[in-house]
């Protein structure tokens, strides 16, 4: 793997994810209590022994620096690295980065100093665990110019997909977007050939790109240098070069999930805390997510009934109840407090004992859960104060509403309370 630099895309703005990203990048929104999503992709190179890992931004990556360079410090007896390429102004292209290619072919010139013979090219938004050593070693040993990672897809998901087609050697023959009625039937492929049984290949007939890509150098740089106005990788780029190249598919038979909006992003964190077992667990200790080091106290938990959840490190739970809900680091929940179906990101620091009793005396709101509040099918982000007998329980069903000025956005129906926010007391949301 000593040939292979990574190459992880951070997005764009993630306005699918806003407000969520209002204030950082996408790679750097928190998930499951104390991980970013960066710290997925980045975990899967370090388990798969790729250690030279670029991840291009352009949007709030200031949290995402600071996040990279506390967490992953490789030794000086190593080459490996985790660095931010942030789009940049040059002589020779002005412009911030206009798609997936584009980004890449920004930074060309930096890439190719180093001796690599494939690039791996990942998203900064999903949720999975991948030995990324058997994807190239099947690229490898197909001879493949670009090989895609696959998932198998029903016929009920399928139209939601940008789909492939496939030939009895496993080589990508034909594209098509989110296809429905005859279009959709003339993307079928037999599934077997990618290795799953005649009875999975029956239940999933297409396949469907997971925006992870492996390229032979060459074949990289000079699809980027040949056609300039092309700048994505999975609508033209890959796409066009089918015809003239060989273009192999790579199965993925696991849990992969794009939590690139609101709703999935929430529904992803709180399957986490499905019994008896999740769909993506981060127990594995042959395969661990890595993240930053906080040295946190554990949480402390007095006279709470708690089911189903998660609680970050350094916690403080006072007589509350929680249900089927994450709850980040530092959180602090009052007593009184009903917690369901949630995400609470938690917060950056504590409030020192005399700040808190003050912030009381004067009427101010302390950061964390003020006492006798009820939050439902919530995410509330990191820092927020929220006050004594707030109810964020979306009593109207509202699916989407804009209400920055008050702290908060509807999303879906889940109420997203903005980080940083401050909800006073008796609010109802």
């Amino acid at each position: 793997m000593k040939k292979v630099l990574s190459i992880i895309l951070g997005g764009g703005a993630g306005t699918r994810l806003y407000p969520l990203t209002k204030l950082r990048a996408k790679p750097a929104v928190p998930v499951a209590g104390k991980y970013r999503l960066i710290d997925i992709p980045v975990s899967n190179c370090i388990n798969s022994e790729i250690f030279k890992i670029y991840v291009l931004t352009q949007f709030n990556s200031a949290s995402l620096n600071r996040h990279i360079a506390r967490t992953y410090n490789f030794t000086g007896f190593s080459d490996g690295f985790v660095e931010v390429l942030a789009a940049q102004q040059t002589p020779e292209n002005p412009n911030w980065f206009q798609g997936t290619a584009d980004a890449v072919r920004q930074y060309l010139w930096l890439m190719e100093e180093w001796d690599a013979e494939e690039y791996l090219i990942l998203s900064g938004d999903h949720l999975y665990r991948m030995d990324y050593r058997l994807f190239i070693q099947r690229h490898r040993e197909t001879g493949a110019d670009i090989t895609l990672s696959v998932i198998p897809i029903d016929e009920r998901r399928a139209s939601d997909f940008g789909l492939m087609k496939i030939d009895d050697s496993g080589r990508v023959i034909d594209f098509s977007e989110k296809p429905k009625g005859d279009a959709l039937i003339k993307m079928r492929v037999d599934t077997s050939v990618l290795g799953l049984t005649k009875e999975q290949a029956q239940l999933q007939p297409y396949i469907a790109s997971m925006g992870i890509y492996v390229f032979k150098k060459d074949v990289l740089f000079k699809l980027l240098r040949e056609s300039i106005e092309r700048t994505d990788f999975g609508k033209e780029i890959i796409p066009d070069a089918s015809k003239d190249y060989n273009v192999q598919a790579y199965l993925f038979d696991d849990y992969w999930e794009d939590i690139g909006t609101i709703d999935a992003f929430y529904h992803a964190n709180l399957e986490l805390t499905r019994q008896p077992q999740p769909p993506f667990s981060f127990y594995d200790e042959q395969a661990p997510i890595y993240t930053r080091a906080r040295y946190l106290p554990p949480s402390k938990l007095l006279d709470c009934h708690i089911t189903e959840a998660i609680i970050g490190e350094g916690c403080i739970l006072k007589n509350c109840r929680i249900q089927h809900s994450v709850l980040g680091v530092r959180s602090r929940i009052e007593s009184g407090c009903i917690i369901e179906e949630s995400l609470l990101m938690g917060a950056d620091f504590y409030q020192p004992y005399v700040e808190r009793q003050c912030s009381l005396e004067k009427g101010d709101i302390p950061v964390g859960i003020g006492t006798d509040t009820i939050i439902r099918r919530a995410i509330v982000d990191k820092n927020a104060r929220i006050g004594h007998d707030v109810k964020i329980i979306n009593k109207d069903n509202v699916q989407e509403a804009d209400r920055e000025s008050q702290g908060f956005y509807i999303r879906s129906g889940i109420v997203v309370v903005l980080k940083n926010a401050v909800i006073p007391d008796g609010t109802i949301i």
